[in-house]
């Protein structure tokens, strides 16, 4: 009898971050284990001594403090870090800031926003990461960006002492705005200090969030947009190079990016901030009724202009035409339905208007350059195991 893998998870799990990664390591041990785990929601600090008398086999672990002792255990390690260590033996779990920072931007932009922020943890350097990105894409849309100001005294970042600071810089915006939080944790501290300013949201201030964390997001009223991430496809990935790893491999060891895969919209950023009715229209006209294929010529008459005039409109407001608006819509449509629910491909092209899984295949290709079966492979596995 083979002898069981032994692995220790020091991951936390009162966030949806963590959670969804446990659920990827868990869905590849139940496939290519069985393996042993250890579970600890404290750190390293808490959990060393322990450890040692263990005898692991392998170790998936949040950011380490005492990195030097964790070397010296010498086991296969991967690294679930929010800050880019550079010096550090070991692969890493890392949440692409970038990427993420850009969806935000661009669900902002595609509701017409033009004053924008930033809220986050000034003493995170992941947090600072999605600061720089998103500031440097919105400027390169020719708009500012307001970065919110953590007070520097400690005492003053509780959360009863900041939130009048944060109420006051949201009131110094101007309106409406449209405010990109570091995380869902972050986009609560926003709704919350709005709520005690009498801002109304989504009207004078809308948010957005990270992480999709189902629990946080709905606390809020009104409930918060958020960016979902592939978490469990990257714990997946995590936990099969692990695998390879503890079996003695060493080639082809790498960085493992967790990626942005959709905005989950809510009523925080459910508003058009376009002051061209006829604009407005036609963009809530496409949203509702892009399922029926529709034509430039069907939102055309819905606005009540002429095709010539609202593909001018389009242009100067939205930096697009009619048509791309539709498809837009259409290909975030075919997004949200491969990973918030288990219909088949098929059912997918007849609920949204397709004659047949070639068409829509054929649709979603040309827009991201892989099929909609691996779209979905791809950026989830629990519903993988129900299709």
């Amino acid at each position: 009898m083979s002898k069981i893998p032994k692995v220790i998870l020091l991951v936390e799990t009162s966030r949806a971050f963590g959670r969804e990664l446990l659920y990827g390591i868990a869905r590849y041990s139940r496939s290519h284990g069985p393996w042993t785990f250890y579970k600890e929601t404290g750190g390293l600090e808490r959990s060393l001594s322990k450890l040692k008398n263990w005898g692991a086999d392998g170790i998936i672990m949040r950011n380490p403090k005492r990195s030097e002792e964790l070397t010296s255990m010498g086991l296969p390690t991967i690294l679930v870090i929010h800050r880019r260590e550079d010096n550090l033996p070991f692969p890493r779990l890392i949440t692409d800031g970038v990427a993420t920072a850009r969806v935000a931007a661009e669900h902002m932009l595609d509701r017409g926003f033009r004053n924008f922020a930033f809220c986050g943890f000034d003493d995170m350097s992941w947090s600072t990461e999605r600061s720089d990105a998103f500031s440097e894409y919105i400027q390169k849309k020719g708009f500012p960006v307001s970065i919110y100001q953590q007070p520097k005294s400690k005492s003053k970042q509780t959360w009863d002492q900041e939130q009048p600071i944060l109420l006051k810089w949201l009131q110094d915006q101007p309106k409406p705005v449209a405010v990109f939080a570091c995380n869902d944790d972050r986009a609560l501290h926003v709704t919350e200090a709005c709520k005690s300013a009498g801002l109304d949201i989504p009207e004078e201030v809308a948010v957005i969030g990270v992480d999709n964390d189902e629990l946080v997001c709905d606390l809020a009223d009104p409930p918060i947009t958020s960016i979902a991430l592939d978490t469990e496809m990257a714990g997946y990935r995590a936990a099969e190079m692990l695998d390879r790893m503890m079996q003695g491999q060493t080639k082809g060891l790498h960085d493992i990016l967790v990626n942005p895969t959709h905005v989950v919209t809510r009523r925080s950023t459910d508003i058009m901030a376009i002051e061209d009715p006829e604009v407005t229209q036609a963009i809530r006209f496409i949203r509702e009724n892009a399922r029926r294929g529709i034509r430039v010529d069907d939102v055309a008459e819905a606005a009540a202009l002429s095709r010539r005039v609202l593909e001018k409109r389009f242009r100067q407001i939205l930096s697009r035409s009619v048509h791309e608006e539709i498809r837009r819509v259409r290909i975030d449509q075919i997004v949200t339905m491969l990973l918030e629910t288990d219909l088949s491909i098929a059912e997918i092209a007849f609920r949204l208007g397709f004659p047949g899984v070639e068409h829509i295949a054929r649709y979603f290709r040309k827009e991201k350059s892989i099929s909609p079966q691996e779209f979905r492979k791809t950026h989830t596995h629990r519903l993988n195991e129900r299709t």
